[in-house]
Order: structure tokens, then sequence, then C-alpha cells
């Protein structure tokens, strides 16, 4: 297999692991945030403990636990049916779930920063209007759809869009520690095809390179999206 071949199945593999990650981040994040906000007092609990003790630990051991404690409760599950063997947990899911977990944390603190920098007057209008909550959400709250065509209407509001740049970089990067659980992603295939080849310098920089790519691109992308969802807006 040719070295590019390496790098393009790498790649691949790569952004599967960060988008995952980062829209189950998303969804985490939005329910996270919801917690915080109008949950009861339970909720908001379990929500600071999560985001708390989320980023108060490195993202490795986050992949850790999830691969061994999965493979270790699959062993177990299949051990009551006869299964004598090890079942290893499937890689890319314990990676996309685990930074899901990491991300949500980050992304829970951004929706809830931009839930608080919509106008109180706006809320209070609409209350006064009689709109039920849902309809708040779709209308006031929750203006900017992604634009993107998923099956979900994750939203993106206008004050929350330079926190998710931020936050898509860190999971980018959060990706490449996934190969501790065999996932061959970018970094992994850089190393294959070093040892197979014996230029270890022009993988480790073409995959440099692909990151930087990548990154500066999703980058531009998310400022594009600021400036065309702030028109109108008086900076």
């Amino acid at each position: 297999m040719a070295g590019e071949d390496w790098l393009l199945m790498g790649t691949g593999m790569t952004m599967a692991l960060a988008l995952g990650g980062f829209l189950l981040g998303a969804l985490i994040g939005t329910l996270g945030a919801w917690s915080k906000i109008a949950g009861n007092r339970p909720l908001r609990f379990v929500a600071e403990c999560y985001t708390t003790v989320t980023r108060g630990i490195p993202d490795l051991l986050i992949i850790f636990l999830l691969y061994f404690g999965g493979s270790s409760a699959l062993t177990l599950l299949a051990s009551l049916f006869g299964h004598s063997g090890f079942i290893g947990f499937p890689g890319y899911i314990a990676g996309v779930i685990a930074v899901g977990i990491s991300s949500g944390a980050q992304q829970t603190e951004v929706f809830r920063g931009a839930f608080y920098a919509v106008a109180k007057g706006e809320i209070e209008a609409a209350k006064a209007c009689g709109m039920p909550i849902l309809l708040r959400l779709r209308r006031i709250i929750i203006p900017l759809p992604l634009p993107l065509p998923l099956p979900l209407p994750l939203p993106l509001l206008r004050h929350a869009i330079p926190a998710f740049g931020n936050v898509w970089q860190l999971v980018l990067k959060a990706s490449a520690l996934v190969s501790v659980t065999g996932v061959a992603e970018l970094l992994t295939q850089s190393q294959i095809g070093a040892g197979s080849t014996g230029k270890p310098f022009d993988f480790y920089m073409a995959a440099t390179m692909i990151y930087l790519v990548i990154s500066i691109f999703s980058g531009w992308l998310m400022r594009r999206a600021e400036v065309h969802y702030s028109r109108g807006v008086r900076r």
C-alpha cells in the first residue's frame, strides 16, 4: 500500500472520530445546559458534577475507562452465556463516546453562555405574548439552525459559534488519543507508514500538514458562519 493511501485512510478515520465525538458532545451539551438552566436541583447537581469531573480528568483516562471498562463488561456478559474468551469493546465506538463525553462538558458551558447572551427583553417579550416554552426556544432562544443536512436540528447560536470553533479544535486533537484503542486514525497510520518505509520524518511532517489544513479550513468555516449569522447585528 502506498504512503498516500495510509494517510488518506487515517485522515478519513480522524474526521469520522472528530465529527462523531463533536456531534455526540453537542447532544450531551444541549442536555447539560438545559439541566443547568431550567432543571430542578437534582438535575443541576448532576450536570454540575458531570462538567466538573469531566473537565478535571485527562481525555486519555476517559478513553481508557470506556475501552477497558466496556471490554470487561462485554466479557462478563458473554461469560453468563457460556463464552470463555475475552471480548474487546469496539475501539471506534469507545473513542467516539469518550470524545463526545469530553467535548460535551465543554459544549454544556458553551450552550449555557450562549443562552445567557440572548437579550432578556426578547425572552420576556415572548413570554408576554403567550409563547409556550418550545416556541420560545424555536423562535427566540435558538434562532440559528446548523447549516448542514443533519437528521437532528442541532442549534448553533450566533453567540456560540466562536466557542464552538475552539471546542472543535480540541476534539480534533483529542481524536489522536483514540489510537491507544487500536483505531487506525491519522497518527497511527503515520506510525505504520514510518515503520514500513523507514521515513518517519516524511510521514510525521505529512500528518502535521494534514492536521493544520483541517484546522485552518474548519476555522475558516467557523469565521464565515459567524460573519453570515451576524449580518444586521451592530458590533
